[in-house]
């Protein structure tokens, strides 16, 4: 089959275009810089200079491929300069499908991602849960309106599937979740949130879950490629038994931490701060979960993401060799 890709530099379309690679497939993505996307090329993938943000750009890639990957998006937490998030995840997405629809294109698939939901509260929602309250970051908020377009392209006809990941770790990350990992290993981890909880899969098993997503998911259907349930000190506890690196001793209650959240986010205004330390960064740790339910996904698309037990050792063990 031949798929056109964006957002094939990421950390997730990176895998997924590798993947299909290696599955006997012709990838052709958008790049805005083809010579820096290097790593693309040496694994066969067709280079075409383009953004999300000029429609025209991947007018010529996209015309006449049997499907289309659209992953790229703009994910930054406690950054000044949020500009950009609307500009690529709402509008981005816009002109990706409108360019499918014009082409006729057989089939999509659109990565939007569990955390439109926001903070669920301690429940495990699925695909028919919506969240009606204010997002706790631009991030999820620009993602929440950009679902809302794909949703309807899909009443327009378009032949799309959605997939709404929930966090992804595995070596190559670039994320806060790394960031974080790095602080504990580095033991300059300051403190550790509590109740906050999040569904954790291995970047491999997104990727899989994306193109079994293309293979077997019913057009206009949702589909939550969410791992195992786990809360944030389960998870640095299984870091701790594989490096060796204590627990930091600060627990910090979720009302402390949202208490902080308004205190930093006056400071931030004078002074750069480290994303994790901004009123937006301890906002979406004070205590929040976001948990989803794949039983849908595992159902109809075979989705078996790995326990974290198994793969986030295998992260942290990279981690550790880099280190």
């Amino acid at each position: 089959m031949k798929y056109f890709l964006t957002g094939a530099t990421g950390f997730v379309g990176g895998h997924v275009a590798r993947q299909l690679i290696e599955a006997g497939h012709q990838v052709l993505a958008s790049v805005r810089s083809p010579e820096k996307a290097s790593q693309l090329a040496a694994l066969g993938v067709q280079l075409h200079k383009g953004d999300v943000t000029d429609k025209e750009s991947m007018r010529a890639p996209m015309s006449g491929v049997d499907g289309v990957f659209h992953i790229a998006g703009w994910y930054k937490v406690g950054v000044r300069d949020k500009s950009e998030a609307y500009k690529i995840n709402v509008e981005g997405t816009r002109n990706v499908l409108a360019l499918m629809q014009e082409l006729k294109i057989p089939k999509g698939v659109y990565t939007s991602t569990l955390a439109v939901n926001s903070d669920t509260a301690g429940k495990q929602v699925d695909e028919n849960y919506r969240f009606n309250g204010q997002h706790l970051s631009v991030y999820d908020q620009t993602k929440a309106e950009a679902h809302l377009v794909a949703e309807e392209f899909i009443r327009q006809g378009l032949p799309l599937v959605i997939v709404q990941p929930g966090l992804i770790y595995g070596p190559g990350d670039t994320s806060s979740v790394r960031t974080t990992l790095i602080q504990f290993l580095k033991r300059q981890l300051p403190l550790m949130p509590e109740q906050t909880a999040f569904s954790w899969a291995h970047v491999d098993d997104i990727a899989r879950g994306h193109i079994q997503a293309m293979e077997k998911g019913q057009p206009g259907q949702s589909y939550l490629l969410c791992g195992p349930a786990h809360t944030f000190i389960e998870a640095m506890q299984i870091a701790s038994e594989t490096s060796g690196v204590p627990l930091p001793g600060l627990r910090a209650k979720p009302g402390m931490l949202k208490t902080m959240s308004a205190l930093m986010a006056v400071v931030e205004k004078v002074i750069p701060l480290p994303e994790s330390y901004t009123g937006e960064g301890l906002r979406i740790v004070a205590g929040v979960t976001y948990l989803g339910d794949n039983s849908k996904a595992k159902r109809e698309l075979d989705f078996d993401p790995r326990p974290l037990r198994e793969a986030w050792v295998e992260t942290v063990q990279h981690e550790m060799r880099l280190l």
